[in-house]
């Protein structure tokens, strides 16, 4: 049976299997009888409905009793308004209005000009000791394709042939994967040779087209080309005619720039005792300069049933084209590009 405490302070105090629970009471008087008994003194409580002295009054809300037994109204609830948006990142600055963000990572997404500056110059840091392809391996070959096949899905100029302002100019060979270009490139491996540049001129107005290639010693430096012309056949491919090679008079040195030491087949070899043999001839070589500065180029006519070929332009930019031509890839920068900063 619950005990029940009479006290003056208006607390009663109730015991329940599952929790105690403290109880606030206005204070009533509870009457109470004494019965005597030869054998025991009891006391026994009455219990009488008082009615509470400040009734509340009377609510729609419900009521809510708190966790000691308290009665309070409930509070209506109010509709919160989200604040405006506001252009501002996490670290409290403005946002930038022109980054776009992919879902996932976060991380911004560039915009097509910054694409595919960063993939020409991973391109080009990828041509970095092939020696215009000469000299590249199977893995590096692929990761070359893989970024021109990236770069030609990005092409910016679809109509090569109808944009001369791009087209026309001097493009510098960075790299090619042409077979027929192999012995040329071979001859950059010889001791004392080395291919300073193969470029390529075009000019729309003319329809012409003159490839070239320069070889440099510590000797002189040779230079010869061929010059096509060429015909639109689609907005991207023309069909190119060579018609003859022109061979240009060595520029002989006139002193002797040999390198300290070279390399053959992965050995150093010193020069130091041949410079110092070469200095008593310098004086011919000076000679020989200048009796061949005055001839003029040799000019040999192309036979042969492969003076024909294609060429087409599969991305095209203000400083970045890339052809295929029977079968071959060749990468080129404009003349006075920044990315011939890369490789030099």
């Amino acid at each position: 049976m619950a005990s029940l405490f009479v006290s003056p302070h208006p607390l009663i105090a109730a015991r329940n299997p599952n929790k105690l629970l403290l109880r606030h009471s206005a204070p009533k008087f509870v009457p109470f009888s004494v019965a005597r008994n030869p054998k025991h003194f009891s006391i026994s409580a009455v219990p009488i409905d008082v009615p509470d002295s400040d009734p509340e009054p009377s609510s729609s809300l419900p009521r809510i009793t708190d966790e000691w037994g308290e009665k309070a109204e409930q509070e209506p609830e109010t509709v919160s308004v989200p604040d405006p948006p506001e252009n501002e990142d996490e670290w409290g600055g403005e946002a930038d209005s022109g980054t776009f963000y992919e879902i996932g990572n976060g991380s911004p997404v560039a915009e097509e000009g910054d694409k595919l500056g960063d993939l020409k110059r991973c391109l080009v840091d990828t041509f970095y000791g092939t020696e215009l392809g000469f000299r590249a391996s199977s893995e590096v070959r692929a990761e070359i394709f893989e970024l021109v096949t990236q770069l030609e899905a990005l092409n910016p100029t679809p109509a090569p042939t109808s944009t001369p302002e791009l087209l026309d100019g001097d493009w510098v060979l960075l790299y090619t994967a042409f077979s027929e270009l192999l012995p040329l490139l071979a001859v950059g491996a010889i001791p004392f040779l080395k291919i300073k540049k193969i470029s390529q001129s075009i000019d729309t107005k003319s329809s012409t087209i003159v490839n070239a290639a320069m070889l440099s010693s510590p000797f002189a430096t040779f230079s010869f080309s061929a010059s096509a012309s060429f015909e639109v056949q689609t907005p991207s491919r023309i069909q190119v005619e060579f018609k003859e090679g022109t061979v240009q008079p060595p520029e002989i040195s006139s002193s002797l720039d040999l390198p300290e030491n070279i390399d053959v087949f992965g050995q150093k070899i010193d020069l130091l005792p041949v410079r110092q043999t070469l200095n008593p001839v310098q004086e011919a070589f000076a000679n020989i300069a200048r009796a061949l500065s005055g001839q003029p180029p040799l000019k040999v006519p192309i036979p042969g049933n492969r003076t024909r070929s294609w060429l087409l332009t599969t991305y095209l930019d203000e400083d970045l084209r890339i052809s295929r031509g029977d079968g071959g890839l060749f990468v080129l920068a404009k003349e006075g590009s920044p990315l011939l900063d890369q490789l030099s």
